[in-house]
């Protein structure tokens, strides 16, 4: 085990393959799971650098088939802000960062580390995307390629703690209207993870 790197992911199925080679930590599902279960670790232990691994859904017109890899070129809260008229309005729009400072972040949260050769910028949503509707919406706004429900919570912890951060997942199914029946969750958790300890290698 290398105590330098520290991979974050979401449930037990995405991080199987992974333990007997790193610290894995399974943070739960959400983005307030996995602050919490991140920061926890960080009080104990003081990695060098932390990935998120674990399964995606790609959005439409993203050229990401079901059974790809692709890493995160960046993190974004895709539904942190507020609704208006207008419109859906950003944390840059409100006028409020998450991180201040010199550089303030606002929504999109950048990465240090690309453990796969196709990077694309990736969203994180507390309510996962069941329409089509939904999924053009957030491509609008975003400019997203792939939508998890934990990423940019465990970007925005590692930028606090100044620790590089990367994120690799499996696309596991395409995000639109809900069609569990072609999902390919395994294969995806599989995917990722065969991925990440080759460039581990």
């Amino acid at each position: 085990m290398s105590p330098d790197l520290v991979v974050c992911v979401a449930t037990e199925l995405e991080g199987s393959l992974l333990r007997p080679h790193v610290p894995v930590v399974t943070t739960g599902v959400g983005a307030v799971n996995a602050a919490i279960a991140l920061t926890r670790y960080l009080n104990r232990e003081e990695p060098r650098a932390i990935i998120v691994c674990g399964i995606g859904g790609a959005y439409r017109g993203a050229g990401l088939p079901v059974g790809s890899v692709v890493c995160a070129e960046t993190e974004c809260y895709g539904d942190l802000g507020a609704s208006s008229p207008a419109g859906f309005l950003d944390m840059r729009d409100l006028g409020f960062p998450i991180l201040a400072g010199a550089g303030p972040l606002y929504n999109v949260l950048p990465m240090q580390i690309f453990p796969a050769a196709h990077k694309a910028r990736f969203v994180t949503m507390n309510t996962c995307t069941g329409t089509d509707a939904e999924a053009e919406a957030i491509v609008a706004r975003t400019g997203g390629a792939v939508e998890s429900m934990e990423g940019a919570a465990i970007a925005h912890v590692a930028a606090m703690a100044g620790i590089p951060v990367g994120e690799i997942r499996g696309i596991s199914n395409i995000a639109g209207n809900r069609d569990r029946s072609a999902w390919r969750i395994p294969q995806a958790a599989a995917a990722a993870q065969e991925a990440l300890l080759e460039w581990l290698r």
